[in-house]
């Protein structure tokens, strides 16, 4: 019986924003939680975030925007992705955004949005039961 992998998750901070308290915690809150969690740190472009993600053939991309440009950055992750034939690996987004802006964002492919105060047991449960572990 071939072993399972660990699940593994791109963290990522898209655009100009400079906050990484939040996207950290989560991190840490993933690996405790059995996953392997890449870093890929503040100021990445969308298409920097998609191409670390296909170097390291990840499960789950998390973004993070505390900036106000998520309804830009966070479809152009999904729009990169779709184009390099990579739309099935899930992406979850967190930060501030705003309640009317949550609909567009799962229309743009963002599976979920998760807010300021979100309990990351919640996360981690999200991200298991949607994609498991994976041989």
């Amino acid at each position: 019986m071939k072993e399972k992998r660990k699940i593994r998750v791109l963290a990522a901070k898209p655009g100009l924003d400079g906050h990484e308290r939040g996207i950290k915690v989560v991190a840490s809150a993933l690996m405790e939680a059995g996953m392997e969690v890449i870093y890929a740190g503040l100021r990445q472009s969308p298409a920097q975030i998609v191409e670390t993600a296909i170097q390291e053939d990840v499960d789950v991309i998390a973004l993070s925007s505390l900036s106000g440009a998520h309804d830009y950055l966070f479809p152009k992750v999904m729009e990169i992705l779709r184009e390099r034939g990579a739309g099935d690996i899930l992406v979850i987004g967190g930060g501030i955004i705003p309640k009317p802006d949550v609909p567009l964002m799962k229309q743009a492919g963002i599976a979920e949005i998760f807010g300021p105060g979100t309990d990351t047991r919640d996360i981690v449960k999200f991200i298991t039961e949607k994609v498991g572990g994976r041989s």
